[in-house]
């Protein structure tokens, strides 16, 4: 058991404060679910939010600098006490923290009606209080080599900031929509590098012996940096051809490093291989941003979702057949939703929103009692 659990505090406090996992996966999980569905209305012009941003800015938005960033947030809070061994962040600090998101939330939607600067300074003030929590917290512990997790951490910021700028000063997002989405691949390349072979390892040793991932080598660096020279120019160039060319490279780089993780070992337990599923969509360049954005970010924020959640509450690290099922229903919408691109029909686009809506409201339904109850408490290193 990590030393943050051996020496922590007594907490008397609402269950839902007691742990950065539960308000923001709680949260993030029910905001997935709803602002899709206020959004597919919206784009077929039957409902009309009194935003400053178009329809399509605010789905996008949301999407990273609401449900990614709650997502990130309540990954990042949990694993803090793990790495530093220092107390988890509880109590009125993390509820003002889940207020302020909540506020931006807020502020967005309604940014027509109380200024569109008003609202940015709102969302981004979520972000930049969690960089300087997470800052303190990693600096306190001497835990400097995850530090790097604070530099994508300051890209998706940065990429807010533009995103407003942008909308407010242009009428639209561009850069903005780019260096969010290339941050939050950024994280899944660099969280998920971590702990999709970690998991699968401490599975294999214990219940199927044999072939192991390759631990992190030369290669996976190269992988790395070319991945983010890949994103950088993406940003700065996407309609060049050099930006598609090094794309490609970096994703069949990726695809190779998946493939070291010995994810064919895996199907016994879907806790473990949807992890792996998740990751392989982050290499198909050419099936267009939704592979991204619904498979690789859908499918690895759930995944770290429910395992932490059944983790870090004490209970049995097995997906149960409910739990399989939202697997499914966000595999179904990033399916549908990467046909859709190539050819748009109106009925994919409902199957992409309800199957993404039954995912992620489907997580909050039956994890929603396990993140708001009274547990042991039992946690794997993240």
């Amino acid at each position: 058991m990590p030393a943050a659990l051996r020496r922590r505090r007594e907490y008397a406090g609402p269950v839902l404060f007691s742990y950065g996992f539960r308000p923001f996966f709680l949260g993030g999980a029910l905001w997935a679910a709803l602002s899709v569905l206020l959004w597919l209305p919206q784009y077929f012009g039957e409902l009309s939010l009194p935003t400053a941003f178009t329809p399509l800015d605010w789905h996008i938005h949301e999407m990273l600098y609401g449900y990614v960033a709650a997502i990130f947030t309540g990954f990042l809070l949990t694993a803090i006490p793990n790495w530093t061994g220092r107390f988890p962040v509880n109590g009125l600090p993390l509820a003002a923290l889940a207020a302020l998101w909540l506020a931006g939330r807020v502020a967005v939607a309604g940014s027509a009606i109380w200024g569109a600067e008003l609202a940015a300074v709102i969302d981004v003030a979520f972000l930049a209080a969690l960089a300087v929590l997470a800052a303190r917290e990693i600096a306190a512990g001497r835990n400097w080599r995850n530090l790097r997790v604070l530099i994508m951490l300051g890209v998706l910021i940065a990429g807010n900031v533009v995103f407003h700028a942008e909308a407010i000063r242009r009428g639209s997002a561009d850069y903005g929509i780019r260096i969010g989405i290339a941050a939050a691949i950024g994280l899944i390349m660099l969280i998920g590098g971590r702990i999709v072979p970690s998991f699968t390892h401490n599975w294999l040793v214990r219940n199927n012996p044999g072939r192991l991932p390759r631990p992190f080598s030369r290669f996976d660096a190269v992988a790395l940096g070319v991945s983010a020279l890949a994103l950088a120019i993406w940003i700065a160039m996407p309609r060049q051809i050099v930006s598609g060319t090094v794309l490609m490279i970096a994703g069949l780089l990726q695809a190779a490093r998946l493939a070291r993780w010995a994810g064919d070992r895996t199907f016994a337990d879907r806790l473990v291989l949807i992890l792996h599923v998740g990751y392989a969509f982050e290499w198909p360049i050419s099936a267009g941003l939704h592979a991204w954005t619904v498979g690789a970010v859908g499918l690895m924020t759930l995944a770290v979702m429910t395992r932490a959640s059944l983790g870090h509450t004490g209970h049995k690290l097995a997906a149960s057949l409910p739990t399989q099922l939202t697997y499914l229903c966000v595999v179904v919408a990033a399916l549908a939703r990467v046909l859709a691109a190539f050819e748009p029909s109106s009925a994919l686009f409902h199957v992409a929103t309800f199957a993404w809506v039954l995912g992620f409201g489907g997580f909050a339904v039956i994890f929603g009692p396990v993140l708001l109850g009274r547990s042991s408490v039992r946690t794997e290193r993240s």
